[in-house]
């Protein structure tokens, strides 16, 4: 490639990322009450800065060719930072490693625009192979904590068994979210551990987590549910007893799996939380977003759980890389009393929706809990319609 055609394509690649990161993104019609949902992903493969992805020297890449993929941006923890939103967003290359970097926005909207480079984030003596997924929380001790999922391979696969692997709650700090102390992996007595929180504030004098014990990578197993425990050092995290406050049930959509996403809200009323449920199917497993809520004081005890999903998978959001999947690890509560949910879907793209405090206490009050039986169900849907019957 010449040195004009050269010059050409990087400009033509440089106005149309200027052209995606600049593009306004807007309300959808529909609104079902709850929340909004916006037109566009707020961020996509596209959206990582080409000097990422592309060699710009065209004595070394004369045909400009990408160079180091990058094939997805989902699954970010979220916070405010600075006056703006941040997105610690993780980004998985062509190569299936992923790793973490920051997206900020002045609005949390639209405008997403990456750090110019990814998060150095150190390693334990054992080295992760893979990353991912972390939730943010500001913690009353005055750090920034990333609580994130660390993927090993299994060492007791089978010879040949190049898939299993083990997965552990990492621990990261930082005050500027540029340099990160990382901390020992949390220790329970569960196998495995997967989406692991932080809570924001610390209970009975000791940091608080909400855990996801599992018996294997990919299925729960003995695993019941959401835990919680307490540990007394975060510089050395041991979860001596867990307990599960959220449990799987059958014939629901939380019957296969289900883990916390982003720290809870506090609110008023009590923590509001936003968590994922899995069940399968027969286009495979499905995973929908769902909310409860849980007691100021004692942030373990459930006191409210709406019956059914608060978002899942819809149009093009069902299809990527593992279809049928909508994923929460951050949202942000605004000084206005909005919310930010963020989600990633089908983990390819990163969505927000947004709603209210108010609007999402309301949802967890005063939406029928799941009565777990067909029966049961109909009962509650021709109490409402009979109800609404006065009003039409």
């Amino acid at each position: 490639m010449e040195g004009t055609e050269f010059k050409t394509r990087l400009r033509i690649l440089q106005q149309d990322f200027d052209s995606l990161i600049q593009r306004r993104n807007r309300p959808v019609e529909e609104f079902n009450g709850i929340y909004q949902r916006y037109q566009n992903p707020v961020l996509t493969a596209a959206h990582t800065p080409l000097f990422w992805r592309y060699d710009l020297n065209p004595a070394t890449n004369p045909f400009l060719m990408e160079r180091m993929g990058i094939n997805a941006a989902f699954n970010s923890g979220a916070m405010l930072y600075d006056g703006k939103v941040i997105l610690m967003v993780r980004v998985e290359g062509s190569d299936r490693k992923s790793f973490f970097a920051v997206a900020e926005s002045p609005n949390g909207i639209d405008q997403f625009r990456f750090w110019d480079e990814p998060v150095i984030m150190p390693e334990t003596e054992n080295p992760d192979i893979n990353v991912y997924d972390m939730r943010l929380v500001v913690h009353e001790d005055g750090w920034i904590y990333g609580v994130f999922c660390s993927e090993r391979k299994d060492p007791n696969a089978k010879p040949g068994d190049l898939s299993s692997a083990v997965a552990q709650a990492g621990i990261a700090r930082t005050r500027d979210l540029k340099k990160w102390e990382r901390l020992p992996d949390l220790k329970t007595a569960s196998p495995q551990q997967r989406n692991v929180v932080l809570h924001p504030e610390f209970v009975q004098g000791q940091y608080a987590f909400y855990t996801r014990p599992q018996d294997d990578f990919i299925d729960a197993g003995s695993g019941g549910g959401i835990g919680w425990g307490l540990c007394k050092n975060i510089e050395n995290a041991v979860i001596e007893k867990e307990i599960i406050i959220d449990e799987r049930r059958y014939h629901t959509i939380k019957e296969a799996k289900n883990g916390l996403g982003p720290a809870p809200i506090k609110t008023p009323e009590g923590w509001l939380h936003l968590a994922h449920g899995v069940r399968g199917c027969a286009a495979g497993l499905r995973y929908v977003l769902y909310m409860f809520m849980t007691d100021l004081l004692e942030p373990w005890r459930v006191t409210h759980k709406p019956g059914g999903y608060f978002i899942a998978p819809d149009g093009e959001e069902r299809i990527g890389d593992v279809s049928n999947v909508t994923f929460s690890n951050g949202w942000v509560a605004c000084a206005n009393g909005d919310v930010l949910v963020y989600y990633g879907s089908s983990d390819t793209r990163m969505h927000v929706a947004v709603s209210s405090v108010d609007r999402l206490i309301d949802y967890v009050k005063n939406t029928p809990e799941d009565p777990l039986r067909s029966a049961a169900c109909v009962q509650q849907r021709i109490d409402l319609i009979r109800k609404n019957k006065a009003y039409l």
